[in-house]
């Protein structure tokens, strides 16, 4: 549930945000976010409709001030749902279906506000070698 992912060049990049309703924590939103991914996983996976795998990240309130221009100094938004597909017509297929709407209305009760942006790949890559761990250290092949 928790491991890496691979994702293969010419994945189609779901990106959702979410703005959550005042007074409506992570903690409140925990479950009904697990069980709408785990909807996704186990019945639009691979074959069975497109999904390739996907990401949850809550804002930590940090801002780059190296990698951002302009005068916005905050995010609209609460939490992202990165999700990969094989295309855009599968998503959409299985956004459709009874089974993930069921899933996705116990979520939407607690937002202010989702927007989900669909996205090319055009490039990727990573630092060539062995695989590096999140403290910045070269793992053991």
């Amino acid at each position: 549930m928790f491991g890496p992912i691979t994702i293969p060049f010419g994945a189609k990049l779901l990106f959702n945000t979410i703005k959550l309703k005042p007074g409506v924590t992570y903690d409140d939103v925990d479950l009904a976010l697990a069980e709408m991914c785990s909807v996704v996983k186990e019945t639009y996976g691979g074959e069975r409709g497109g999904f390739i795998a996907g990401q949850v990240f809550r804002f930590s309130g940090f801002l780059s001030a190296e990698g951002s221009l302009g005068s916005d100094r905050g995010a609209d938004h609460d939490l992202v749902i990165a999700t990969y597909w094989r295309s855009f017509d599968e998503h959409e297929r299985s956004h459709a279906d009874a089974v993930f709407r069921a899933r996705f209305s116990e979520l939407a009760e607690l937002c202010v506000e989702t927007k989900e942006l669909g996205y090319e790949m055009k490039w990727q890559g990573a630092p060539e070698g062995q695989p590096v761990n999140m403290k910045g250290a070269a793992q053991p092949a």
